[in-house]
Parts: structure tokens; C-alpha cells; sequence
């Protein structure tokens, strides 16, 4: 349900260009180039999967997400395929995967956006 309100957040509303993602069992990390304010895109994310998240899970009134979400500017390509490599390989480092591929809930596997550290928009400006 998660990875699904992240592919529709991107394809269909198009909050953002998603490049690397992975669901835990508590948490979510994103390496995303965002369209529209952060805060935005945050509030819609959240407050579609709580929804979901709670009725899916039969829990009602009581918060799904944590209120803190924690954002940072990616200032290069290093830096970029750090974080890249850091979210596909969290389930790894959890124990939850022998290979980020093998984790479900992951960019890990074959997607058609995997991190292009060219189309940032800091690259325009570095050129």
C-alpha cells in the first residue's frame, strides 16, 4: 500500500521524480527531486497511507506515522549515490534481506528511473 501511494505520488500527481525508496517495517526512506514544497508532498503521503494504514489494520484515532519527517538538499552526484546506495541497502543492514534485490519493498529491483544524477537540477548549474 505504501509503495503504492509513492508510485501514484509520482506518476499520477506528480509530486515529485522518486529515485530511490524503501519501506521497513517502521520507517520509510525517499531520495526524491521534489515538484512541488516538501511539506506538501509530506501531508499527502502521510495522510493517505495513515488513512489506509489504519484501516487496513482495523485501528481508528490513533496516528499512524510520527510527526517528524526529516529532509536534507542532495549536493552532488557522490552524495546522491551515497544516500541511493544507503536506502536499497537498509533492509540488508536490518537483517530483513540477504540483497537489497530480494527486499519487496524497495527501488532495489528493475525500475526505469533508477538514480540519473544527471537530471538534478544542480547539475544544470555545475555545467
Amino acid at each position: 500500500m505504501v509503495v503504492d501511494a509513492l508510485l501514484y505520488h509520482e506518476h499520477t500527481l506528480q509530486h515529485y521524480r522518486l529515485h530511490s525508496y524503501v519501506v521497513m517495517p517502521n520507517h520509510v526512506h525517499l531520495l526524491i527531486t521534489p515538484r512541488v514544497p516538501v511539506s506538501k508532498l509530506m501531508q499527502s503521503l502521510k495522510r493517505f497511507t495513515g488513512l489506509e494504514g489504519n484501516r487496513i489494520l482495523g485501528a481508528t484515532g490513533q496516528p499512524f506515522w510520527q510527526d517528524e519527517s526529516y529532509d536534507r538538499l542532495v549536493r552532488d552526484e557522490r552524495e546522491f549515490e551515497r544516500i541511493a546506495r544507503y536506502i536499497e541497502r537498509n533492509p540488508v543492514t536490518a537483517g530483513l534481506a540477504a540483497s537489497p534485490e530480494e527486499f519487496p519493498w524497495s527501488s532495489a529491483g528493475p525500475i526505469d528511473n533508477r538514480p540519473q544524477v544527471d537530471n538534478l537540477p544542480h547539475s544544470a548549474q555545475q555545467a
